[in-house]
């Protein structure tokens, strides 16, 4: 299995920027064309590519889908898109604009087991947590949750990936938190996309030395140059 190494194009009302851990009075941007920004990452070397619409995630539902759409259908690399999907009626139409993986993060049991049948694979469940509390709404709001608990739970329920954001190392370049992604795959023994404090290649060497976590999310790390993604990508092809 290849480890992938996956850039982030987060949206906020049309421009390409990064939040620190989460908090939308914190917001550097790094550009106003989404689009040209995903043809750098393909042109580089990327196979897949997370978009997140913060707008959406914010407010619970799709608002910058025309962005997302012409990325999925402009470039030839793989989509995974996340941020206010909150209904399978947003899910589906996101799958018909060729969105390869639909993330979904606020989400109750029915919507669950609906989206497990109507998704399968499809499906990426992010469980976002801050002190191993699980967090919603765009990472607005406490669950009360174990972060390991809710992985589990969702691995039973027929969940086949997760992304897990650890939002105290989001956006800040301090390090992944390796011991948190170990416990998370030997709790719900499925595939895990890690998210948050990816600061170099040896960040990313550490993760992908983990069994179960066959990828990561990479946002600030690329833009401010403390990882080429051209030569993450070579260090893991195999």
């Amino acid at each position: 299995m290849i480890f992938e190494v996956i850039p982030s194009i987060d949206l906020l009302d049309g421009n390409v920027v990064r939040l620190k851990r989460g908090s939308f009075d914190d917001v550097t941007v790094y550009s106003d064309n989404p689009v040209d920004t995903a043809k750098r990452w393909e042109v580089e070397g990327a196979n897949w590519i997370h978009i997140v619409d913060l707008n959406g995630a914010r407010d619970g539902k799709p608002l910058q889908r025309d962005i997302v759409e012409r990325i999925a259908v402009d470039l030839t690399l793989k989509v995974q898109v996340a941020g206010g999907i909150r209904t399978i009626d947003h899910a589906l139409e996101y799958m018909e604009t060729s969105a390869d993986r639909i993330v979904i993060g606020t989400i109750d049991d029915d919507l669950l087991r609906f989206a497990v049948e109507q998704l399968g694979p499809r499906l990426v469940v992010a469980v976002d947590a801050r002190d191993r509390e699980v967090r919603v709404s765009g990472w607005q709001r406490g669950t009360g949750e174990n972060v390991i608990d809710a992985c589990a739970r969702f691995a039973r329920a027929g969940v086949v990936r997760l992304l897990v954001t650890d939002i105290a190392r989001d956006g800040v370049l301090e390090g992944p938190n390796v011991d948190l992604y170990r416990e998370i795959v030997e709790a719900a023994q499925v595939p895990v996309l890690a998210s948050g404090g990816v600061s170099s290649i040896d960040d990313l060497k550490t993760l992908a030395a983990v069994e179960g976590v066959e990828g990561a999310i990479v946002g600030k790390a690329l833009y401010t140059g403390a990882v080429d993604l051209g030569t993450a990508m070579k260090a893991f092809v195999a």
